[in-house]
């Protein structure tokens, strides 16, 4: 199965001037994701796709075809350090103030604490 990771292009300001996520930056998160997808959900019908928008980050997972939006991670100028919001279905809305789900153990930081924690908020 072929693992489809999305990356849209944005100049290095977004419409407000405010910054956006270095290329460099957005190129090394995209490599951590697609080789998540490649050694960890090789097995599955499921993979994670990575959009940028200005200083977010947001992941989103296929199963099965159907794309849901899992996190949205805000760059703060060092890598290992994101802020994170988990996707809330009764909101419809990101929660950066809620750490009470399953998962939240693993929110570090980084990327790859972020796929994890996602993972076990809303499992396969």
């Amino acid at each position: 199965m072929v693992r489809v990771i999305q990356k849209i292009t944005l100049c290095k300001k977004d419409q407000m001037g405010k910054k956006v996520i270095p290329d460099e930056i957005r190129e090394e998160v995209i490599g951590i994701v697609e080789r998540y997808n490649q050694e960890e959900l090789n097995s599955i019908p499921c993979y994670f796709i990575v959009r940028f928008k200005g200083k977010f980050l947001y992941l989103d997972r296929s199963v099965h075809g159907k794309t849901s939006p899992i996190c949205r991670l805000k760059y703060q100028e060092d890598f290992d350090d994101w802020d994170f919001a988990i996707y809330k279905w009764s909101s419809k809305s990101y929660d950066s103030e809620d750490f009470l789900f399953d998962g939240s153990q693993y929110v570090d930081g980084t990327i790859a604490g972020a796929i994890k924690a996602g993972m076990h908020a809303y499992p396969v």
